[in-house]
């Protein structure tokens, strides 16, 4: 679990009074999306709806509103005119008081985590580690060797040592991340067969050169692998415009991948759902 679901529970046992205070519609320009959401106590804050003016004026807001005990539902703010921030556009809070009869799962779940399968657990796999630790990704964390995997439990991270790895992946559900960089090419192939014979994971990279990238796919494809499912395989990994071989830099390049084809995910799905709603209205 993320801080955020962590700080939502604890509020949610201790019987804190708290206001949960989301961003419920934007028009132009502003520095969070509708959903976004933060948790306000009478001592601190849990989230973020932005920062800046916007997330101070709401502070006060939803503080004074723990004074008096009453929420006062959704407020519209100017950026502009109305706080001076730069974004311009205009943002609709919705203030609520949370009680023990709120919906806390729904709060909890800010976004929805990203469930990554990492192999290998050499230097540039920790740097994946690090590079994603503090995003709402969850990870599990594979290796055939028993001492390079992290002993200590870490928030997010599942470790897993198996001589089986490629059973970790029929065991992944759909939708799910795939990261491949072990230390045997001969198993990062047997694990690019396995997650290739799969038609529902939504990214799957290989760490390696365009050379390697060629000899795997001339392998594969005489193992039935169509050049359709290869297309799928991003190696090399990573953004472009950053040839360093640093695993913090490698880590960097690739979790900025990770987190623009989640966004397109994201974005797709939100389409995909509206578009469904709107031809569902219509009949």
């Amino acid at each position: 679990m993320t801080d955020w679901q962590d700080s939502v529970i604890e509020l949610q046992l201790n019987q804190t009074p708290a206001v949960l205070v989301s961003v419920d519609s934007i028009v132009g320009s502003a520095p969070r999306e509708p959903g976004a959401k933060m948790i306000v106590t009478a001592e601190r804050l849990y989230g973020t709806i932005g920062g800046g003016n916007l997330e101070f004026q709401a502070c006060r807001i939803a503080r004074d509103q723990l004074q008096r005990g009453a929420d006062d539902g959704v407020q519209r703010f100017p950026l502009g005119a109305g706080l001076g921030q730069c974004c311009g556009g205009l943002v609709n809070l919705m203030f609520e008081w949370l009680t023990e009869n709120s919906d806390w799962d729904s709060i909890a779940s800010e976004e929805e985590p990203v469930e990554l399968y990492l192999f290998g657990g050499g230097h540039v796999g920790q740097a994946v580690v690090r590079a994603l630790q503090d995003l709402p990704i969850k990870i599990s964390w594979i290796d055939t060797r028993d001492d390079v995997l992290p002993q200590q439990a870490q928030r997010g991270i599942t470790t897993i040592c198996t001589d089986t790895p490629e059973a970790e992946i029929d065991a992944a559900a759909a939708g799910s991340y795939f990261l491949v960089m072990t230390h045997d090419h001969g198993l990062d192939q047997r694990l690019c067969e396995q997650i290739l014979k799969r038609d529902d994971f939504t990214y799957f990279g290989l760490i390696g050169s365009r050379s390697k990238r060629r000899n795997f796919e001339t392998r594969l494809q005489r193992r039935g692998i169509s050049d359709e499912k290869l297309k799928r395989m991003t190696c090399p990994i990573g953004v472009d415009g950053i040839s360093s071989k640093q695993p913090a830099q490698i880590a960097i390049s690739v979790a900025a991948e990770i987190l623009q084809v989640y966004d397109r995910a994201h974005n797709d799905k939100q389409t995909n759902n509206k578009s469904s709603y709107q031809a569902g209205g219509r009949a």
